[in-house]
């Protein structure tokens, strides 16, 4: 974007002045000038009343947008099942490729893949590009990178989908810088606007607003979206496919380092973005001894334990149990919030689960205004009464 101050109609009101975000504006010999750090953002030009300023759009694409086609998801899986931000992934992915009347694809890669490539197009995929290498058995930035940025490359896709989990997140970003296209991170809509572009909404500021973020001049539109955003594809064993095997053509500039084991972390129990049932706690519990009600409560019900970002940044409890706008984004069949207040950031990642109870001495706490069923009471008197309840239950 190129800014233009027009001499003969500035009266150097300084109005400009006021609004500049970047302090790059200044008021000399009663006119106003920009300086070096302009970032041609425009805001001046909206807070001009006499039609001083001139925006120009003197951005052009780099490449023909009409050679590209088509909506791809990056598919992840992991111990022979694909992952469920996946099928989510291409249930979105369905909706988009459909109003923009193109195909949706997928991207495979592995060491032995089984059935995978076949349930990708049971749920919805027109096409999948396969990559089977037995050293792709486990993930690796290097050689995922080049593979799927030759791909990219070579097919010219419109849109790329990703799931925003570790490996994602990974992948997107190097993938982006290394084909020149922007990247928009944990979505949490996704949308054709009315110039067939794709609009990716975001939390920003900490959740406070929502930005929606364009791609007009470079391709593919890229984003990654968080697990449990959207809903899974439906499987339909009648769907077929075209199945596009792809030599993988790795060689040993991108494989750098030799993968010789991977040990699983300990205690990290059931994966909270797959959890039907989460018990998180919060501040409320008082201290880092009382989780354990918490743990004893999820084992109880066949859970996973789930906190508060306040109890992480307390040293309470790991950041893998972390649920919220900086921590995961869940949607289990039941999701228990004991000790948390409900602040903005916590509700953006789990007021989509299925039955949301809270327990929390505060009967004006803001968790209660999303929850199903409600509790106010002390939860160190609660939890344990109902983890041996549930104890005699089972019996």
């Amino acid at each position: 974007m190129a800014v233009y101050i027009l001499d003969d109609k500035c009266v150097g009101c300084s109005a400009c002045l006021k609004v500049c975000p970047f302090g790059a504006v200044e008021i000399a010999d009663k006119k106003a000038r920009l300086l070096d750090n302009c970032t041609g953002c425009g805001a001046c030009a909206e807070s001009c009343k006499f039609d001083a300023i001139v925006v120009e759009d003197n951005r052009q694409a780099e490449v023909d947008l009409s050679l590209y086609k088509g909506v791809w998801v990056i598919a992840e899986h992991s111990g022979g099942r694909l992952r469920s931000v996946s099928l989510e992934l291409l249930g979105e992915g369905r909706k988009l490729a459909d109003k923009i009347g193109q195909d949706l694809c997928a991207v495979l890669l592995g060491g032995d893949l089984g059935d995978l490539a076949q349930e990708l197009a049971y749920h919805g995929a027109e096409k999948v590009y396969i990559v089977q290498e037995p050293r792709l058995a486990h993930y690796q930035t290097g050689p995922y990178t080049d593979i799927i940025s030759n791909l990219i490359t070579t097919y010219k896709p419109n849109i790329v989908l990703i799931g925003a989990t570790n490996q994602g997140r990974d992948l997107a970003s190097r993938i982006a810088a290394r084909i020149h296209t922007g990247l928009t991170a944990d979505c949490t809509e996704l949308d054709i606007n009315e110039e067939g572009l794709l609009a990716q909404t975001r939390p920003a500021f900490g959740g406070n607003i929502m930005a929606t973020i364009l791609c007009p001049y470079h391709r593919p539109q890229m984003s990654t979206v968080r697990p449990k955003v959207f809903k899974q594809a439906l499987r339909d064993t009648t769907r077929n496919c075209e199945m596009v095997p792809v030599d993988s053509c790795l060689n040993g500039k991108c494989m750098l380092c030799d993968l010789l084991e991977v040990i699983k972390e300990a205690g990290q129990g059931v994966n909270l973005e797959e959890a039907e049932i989460i018990v998180s706690g919060g501040r409320g519990l008082g201290k880092p001894e009382n989780f354990s009600l918490i743990r004893d409560l999820a084992e109880a019900l066949g859970g996973a334990v789930g906190a508060s970002r306040a109890t992480v940044d307390a040293g309470w409890i790991s950041a893998i149990h972390q649920v919220g706008q900086t921590g995961k984004t869940v949607q289990p069949k039941i999701y228990i919030a004991c000790g948390i207040s409900g602040a903005i950031q916590h509700l953006a990642g789990m007021q989509s689960s299925d039955t949301i109870i809270a327990i929390n001495k505060d009967p004006d706490a803001p968790i209660f205004k999303v929850a199903h069923y409600g509790i106010v009471g002390d939860l160190l008197e609660l939890l344990p009464a109902l983890v041996k309840q549930l104890k005699r239950t089972a019996v």
